[in-house]
């Protein structure tokens, strides 16, 4: 189990790493072909194509994203993970970032050897500073 949470730990890792490069092929690489998307308030995304073109609309900002992971459950070659993530959205051209925050849920399955995304859902919202909604 250990290394299953270890193999886990990593894939997180390396999405954000992945997301903040902009690489979408590394990102779609971490998922299955039928993976769904929940996302407050939108309809489910579903699979590696509609990610795809979710990514696309993002050529014009940077990405930082950090998770802290709360609990890894591994049953066989099933699993599930709760985050709490934060992603702050920043135009290259420059301007205010947007940062959202919350919580997400996710399931994982073990297929040939790698663990991949499978189902995901995040309840992200708009973060507030200092009276301000970023």
């Amino acid at each position: 189990m250990q290394n299953d949470e270890q193999q886990i730990k990593q894939l997180v890792a390396t999405w954000l790493g992945a997301s903040k490069a902009g690489d979408t092929e590394k990102v779609l690489s971490l998922m299955s072909d039928d993976v769904v998307f929940l996302v407050c308030g939108q309809p489910p995304m579903r699979g590696k194509s509609a990610f795809a073109a979710s990514q696309s609309t993002l050529s014009g900002v940077d990405i930082d994203a950090t998770s802290e992971i709360q609990e890894i459950k591994v049953v066989g070659e099933w699993a599930y993970m709760w985050t709490n993530l934060s992603i702050v959205i920043t135009p290259k051209t420059g301007g205010a970032s947007v940062t959202r925050a919350g919580n997400t849920l996710s399931i994982l399955h073990k297929q040939n050897g790698s663990w991949l995304m499978v189902r995901d859902a995040n309840m992200l919202t708009a973060v507030e500073l200092e009276g301000e909604i970023h």
